[in-house]
């Protein structure tokens, strides 16, 4: 045993061979990583949400260039023009990308996957915060845009005046809902404004996807997070208002909550806002009928948008 004094500049052995180890370790489940998404037994779009999750976690610290050449009919020289093109350094890694640059590769593996297979636009999730009009915008494209499906939810709140059974959601009761939860039958579900929970009824999605349809789902924040881990290929779109004095005057405009619920979903909204930058798109709800053409068109095959 060496008599040398323990330093940083001179571990300890037994420190290096486990330094070793975790490092051997670690590039392997890298490289498992990258042959799963080699061999499309995983989306990569799966793989950049935990990556976005957990930065320090074994998808996070693979490199982009990895990432990329790893997923088939990337190659080197796509690879590098990508990177370029994203204004990527090659040094980066997944979880050390920032902001823009999370979403320009996220936007682009969502592109690729839609192209090659992927379910891509074909569900398109759309959330915002409280009053922001979801539900408006959503009812405008059932109305104007037949060809579009729209997933109706499941609740257990109390219809609202003009509500439909069936068509605007599915009003069941806390029993009902607990028995779907148990029975794995919601794609999602959450509880929302700690008042009432809402969830999405997987078999209609996934049958609609696998028949090539469109599919729109109209669903709070957590819920889209959720649709996310379940469903990485996805796209989600943040609905927005024109300014926060608007969302204030739209959710007390429409006089369906009283003053203390009013104040609880603001004090949400404020949380809500802040998940802008997971989204893949953003429309911002200026006029109902220019905000639902713009969430089709996110729908269309991509060389027939506008």
């Amino acid at each position: 045993m060496s008599d040398r004094p323990v330093t940083a500049a001179n571990p300890p052995e037994v420190d290096r061979v486990a330094a070793s180890r975790a490092a051997v370790a670690a590039r392997r489940a890298r490289a498992g990583v990258k042959a799963e998404v080699a061999a499309s037994r995983r989306s990569p779009l799966d793989v950049l949400r935990v990556a976005y999750e957990e930065p320090e976690g074994v998808e996070g610290r693979l490199r982009v260039t990895e990432f990329l050449t790893s997923i088939p009919a990337i190659g080197a020289t796509k690879s590098a023009r990508i990177m370029q093109d994203l204004e990527i350094s090659t040094s980066k890694r997944l979880g050390g990308l920032g902001r823009l640059q999370r979403r320009r590769l996220r936007e682009f593996i969502a592109e690729w996957v839609a192209a090659h297979g992927g379910t891509g636009d074909r569900l398109v999730v759309l959330a915002g915060p409280t009053a922001v009009g979801k539900g408006t915008v959503a009812g405008y494209i059932r109305q104007h845009h037949p060809e579009v499906r729209l997933s109706v939810s499941a609740t257990t709140r109390a219809p609202r005046p003009g509500e439909v059974e069936g068509e605007s959601y599915y009003f069941v009761d806390d029993a009902e809902f607990d028995r779907m939860v148990e029975a794995g039958e919601l794609l999602e579900w959450a509880t929302v404004h700690n008042a009432y929970r809402y969830g999405t009824p997987r078999k209609p999605v996934e049958q609609a996807i696998a028949a090539g349809q469109s599919v729109l789902l109209e669903i709070d924040i957590q819920g889209a997070r959720s649709v996310r881990r379940a469903m990485p290929d996805a796209t989600l779109v943040f609905l927005l208002p024109p300014s926060w004095d608007e969302l204030v005057r739209r959710l007390v405009g429409r006089g369906t909550e009283t003053a203390a619920e009013q104040q609880r979903r603001l004090e949400t909204a404020k949380v809500e806002l802040a998940a802008v930058d997971e989204f893949d798109h953003q429309v911002v709800n200026h006029d109902v009928g220019e905000a639902a053409q713009k969430v089709v068109d996110l729908m269309r095959p991509r060389k027939g948008r506008r």
